[in-house]
């Protein structure tokens, strides 16, 4: 069997695993839907087996596949979040270069592995380019509100998803043709450690992070997520070309970026008075409702294994 057969095969064997446990779960505590926090971990591996399908099926056409797969997910995302943001009429040639420029160059640059355009243009180039944009329409109201906005929606939906595509081509010494489970490793931690913080907080968790924010985040739960998730990248470290030890510092790495990207985003809606991103993946949300986290954390999980795994 090939390497992204073996990806393949492994990565349905634990979302398999997941998929049987958390009906295993719903059977026992809660036949009748009612109980939230089995609810929430069965709609995530519902999400992890679409996501994973899709990501098949984008593999079976290659390189061309998977750039397609993730363009329209950041396509997707940038759409809910720019529906959120202040806008005027002079915006509309921004907009236009957000979804018609920016987006496709940018994984332009991914399919032609120029990993240093990559990595430099959105947060350099595009940061420059959207505000001259914007001015040449003459309309200084709010300018600095919508400028910002528009470059944070840029920042999130195209610059960091399409770190996780990148991870398929870091050339990594010996882990030839299972790239994939470097992408399986960082949705799997970084929603276990979201699933065990949600769990947590509301088992035993007392002391509000941001009260204002959530409800349901607490130092105990955030604490405890993350120490879960660091034992479960350890245990998961097969997956990757990192030791136990390394995987178990890459979890905590993950763990806490996803729970800034989970605060951050959720601060953002709070903001703007909505309780979710989109209605997409109906009752859950949006694509970014179920995506903060991973989002987060996927540039620096990038840019770690590129840096210390990968060769120059």
């Amino acid at each position: 069997m090939t390497g992204l057969g073996t990806a393949l095969v492994g990565l349905g064997a634990i979302l398999a695993l997941a998929a049987i446990f958390g009906q295993l779960l719903r059977e026992a505590i809660a036949p009748d839907g009612s109980h939230p926090l089995i609810e929430t971990m069965n709609a995530r591996i519902a999400a992890w087996w679409a996501f994973a399908v899709l990501m098949a099926l984008a593999l079976l056409a290659g390189k061309a596949g998977v750039i397609g797969l993730f363009l329209l997910v950041s396509f997707s995302a940038l759409r809910e979040f720019l529906t959120l943001t202040t806008k005027s009429l002079a915006d509309h040639w921004t907009l236009a270069a957000s979804f018609f420029f920016v987006l496709p160059l940018q994984y332009l640059f991914l399919a032609a592995e120029w990993q240093s355009l990559m990595a430099l243009f959105v947060p350099v180039h595009v940061f420059l380019l959207l505000p001259v944009i914007s001015a040449l329409q003459g309309r200084p109201e709010q300018f600095l509100a919508r400028v910002a906005e528009t470059q944070w929606a840029v920042m999130i939906c195209i610059y960091c998803v399409s770190h996780v595509p990148a991870l398929l081509w870091l050339p990594i010494p010996g882990f030839e043709g299972r790239n994939l489970l470097l992408i399986a490793f960082l949705v799997l931690v970084v929603q276990t450690s979201d699933i065990a913080q949600f769990a947590i907080s509301r088992g035993i968790g007392q002391r509000l992070i941001a009260p204002s924010l959530s409800a349901s985040k607490t130092w105990e739960g955030t604490v405890g997520g993350i120490a879960v998730a660091v034992l479960a990248g350890g245990a998961l470290s097969w997956l990757t070309p990192f030791s136990p030890l390394q995987a178990m510092g890459m979890s905590l790495t993950l763990a806490l970026m996803g729970f800034f990207g989970d605060l951050v985003m959720t601060a953002i809606k709070r903001d703007k008075g909505v309780r979710d991103w989109g209605h997409l993946i109906a009752p859950h949300g949006g694509f970014l409702d179920r995506l903060d986290s991973v989002i987060f954390a996927a540039p620096i999980f990038y840019h770690l294994t590129r840096v210390f795994w990968a060769n120059p």
